[in-house]
């Protein structure tokens, strides 16, 4: 074994040689990812520079031809860094910078907003409480200004690969990049937590003493550095970049994010957490605290009752108007008042699960077909596609957005939009996928990608997204955590709802998300309603309106 390698265990998992064979995929969707890990080593780390950048350059201690293997050390157990003196050190070179220095930046200003500082946290704390198998020692994740900063220095490079170099052994880092259409920062976290579905954590009895990863898909270290129970810190930053080089391809306009964590995780030989109990192998330093899952200093358990799921999808029927034009909210019922009969969760979907081959015409029979989930693999068996840019009914939904480049092979969603009857179709081959042509008359369709947008807790339909003939989508949304007691914007109505209502807070009267996480939710702008009922639901108590002047309605979905 090489004499370097004894400075210490480390993680070096190189992603470059499974993502080079869907990285194409990757750059024509737009939207890229790269992952840090720790090492003691540093001529290791250069050699994962070198690999990124050019050949595959192994590491001493390398086994030959593999391919996701780490480095092995001779010496036992593998520490994640307990203090963060080493970090502070290197941190000093950005603290010490004046506020002109700061303000010489290219963006003008901090590196990302106050806003989407929130959502990433709200989010990275929403998924590593949801961990499957349930964790035991999963720390509450807090903003770190100086990971902030260290992220925007990195951001400014405009480089596509992790840095700077002296900071690597110190931190985690996880990188997206993209172009094209809008997406949330949260896009880019949401997209690292869905590694998950390649990923199998390891169980106890399988470390001996070393865990296994064992990663079924290209890369799933995103995944595993997002929910490291002990990375408590988090700090990034956004900044465009023009001719920005990503994997030798010159992007114009890119969009790129860094997110630095601390203490870092992805240390080789371990399982990112514990498995057990939410909150039963907490540190000491938490004195027992526990909020959502996750080990927690400020406060005592969050306990809250059970839902009570909603088990139909059915719209509720409507109780009798009241006779106001203005809205009246009904009275606050007491908080000891059948609390638990008032907690309920919706699952309904806008959006619909089909299958590959599925054809729109069969689909299609109802005000909420707009909107579909198609599963991956769909290159294999696609189904029939007639058209080009406009579709005929019968063909395949997840087909015909395959060939639009729309979604890849690994599925996704997409919005369908009916277009009236064409006189003739094209064929042509796009990503993969034949079409065929008809010169007949017939019903036709086109595919639009699902944008994603982030939105404050005030924000309403009316404003955002209101109704209109004919029928237009309106982008997935986001909302903040908090938004129950964060904002006093009204709520109108139950199931459907005023336009003038807070979109946030009347998805959480609906039970769409729950306020002290946030989530993402459909909404669909529908006609105005002649009343709407008021009601008291998790927390809300919406108002009732009679004969409304002008405005129109909407309904919230949840996102499964």
């Amino acid at each position: 074994m090489h004499s370097d390698m004894k400075a210490g265990l480390f993680d070096l998992l190189l992603e470059d040689l499974h993502y080079k064979k869907r990285r194409d995929n990757r750059i024509s969707q737009g939207l890229l990812s790269l992952f840090c890990v720790c090492s003691a080593d540093k001529s290791c780390i250069q050699g994962y520079f070198l690999a990124m950048e050019r050949s595959l350059i192994l590491c001493p201690g390398w086994v030959k031809g593999a391919l996701l293997i780490p480095c092995f050390i001779q010496t036992a157990l593998a520490v994640v860094l307990t203090n963060s003196t080493g970090l502070e050190s290197i941190l000093d070179k950005y603290r010490n910078r004046d506020e002109e220095w700061w303000k010489a930046r290219s963006r003008g200003r901090r590196a990302i907003s106050q806003e989407d500082m929130h959502l990433i946290v709200d989010l990275h704390n929403k998924l590593r409480g949801q961990v499957y198998p349930p964790a035991s020692n999963m720390e509450y994740m807090m903003w770190d200004y100086e990971l902030e900063r260290s992220a925007e220095y990195w951001a400014h490079m405009c480089r596509w690969e992790h840095g700077p170099n002296h900071m690597l052994t110190q931190i985690g880092q996880n990188l997206g990049v993209h172009w094209g259409r809008d997406r949330p920062p949260t896009y880019h976290v949401q997209a690292w937590y869905d590694e998950v579905r390649h990923y199998s954590y390891p169980y106890s009895q399988e470390c001996n003493p070393h865990c296994p990863l064992r990663c079924s898909g290209p890369v799933c270290t995103h995944y595993t550095q997002l929910v490291w129970a002990t990375s408590n810190r988090i700090g990034c930053a956004i900044n465009v970049c023009y001719n920005m080089n990503v994997w030798g391809m010159i992007w114009a306009k890119a969009v790129y994010l860094v997110c630095n964590y601390s203490p870092p995780g992805n240390w080789w030989g371990h399982a990112p957490y514990k498995y057990g109990t939410p909150c039963s192998a907490c540190p000491a330093s938490y004195a027992g605290g526990c909020r959502d899952n996750l080990c927690y200093k400020d406060g005592g358990v969050n306990r809250r009752p059970p839902p009570e799921i909603e088990k139909t999808n059915l719209i509720e029927p409507e109780q009798e108007p009241v006779r106001d034009r203005e809205p009246q909210p009904t009275p606050d019922p007491s908080p000891n008042d059948n609390a638990e009969r008032d907690w309920t969760v919706s699952t309904e979907q806008m959006s619909q699960q089909v299958e590959c081959e599925t054809k729109l015409r069969d689909q299609c029979k109802g005000t909420t077909c707009n909107r579909y989930e198609c599963p991956p693999g769909c290159l294999e068996k696609p189904g029939k596609v007639v058209g080009t840019v406009y579709y005929d009914m019968q063909s395949s939904v997840c087909g015909a957005a395959l060939h639009s480049g729309v979604i890849d092979n690994d599925g996704g969603w997409l919005d369908v939009t009916r277009l009236g009857r064409k006189q003739h179709f094209t064929k042509s081959y796009k990503n993969g996928i034949q079409s065929i042509g008809k010169n007949r008359s017939a019903n036709s369709f086109k595919v639009d990608p699902v944008p994603v947008k982030a939105v404050t807790c005030d924000m309403n339909v009316a404003v955002y997204c209101p109704f209109k003939k004919p029928v237009r989508h309106c982008p997935r949304l986001y909302c903040p955590r908090n938004c129950l007691h964060s904002s006093q914007a009204q709520v109108i109505g139950t199931k459907s709802y005023s336009d003038k209502s807070s979109i946030c807070r009347a998805a959480i009267h609906a039970g769409v998300i729950q306020n002290e996480s946030g989530g993402y939710l459909d909404v669909m702008p529908v006609d105005k309603r002649q009343h709407y009922t008021g009601s008291y639901r998790n927390g809300i108590t919406s108002a009732s309106l009679i004969n409304p002047i002008g405005g129109k309605a909407f309904r919230v979905f949840a996102v499964i």
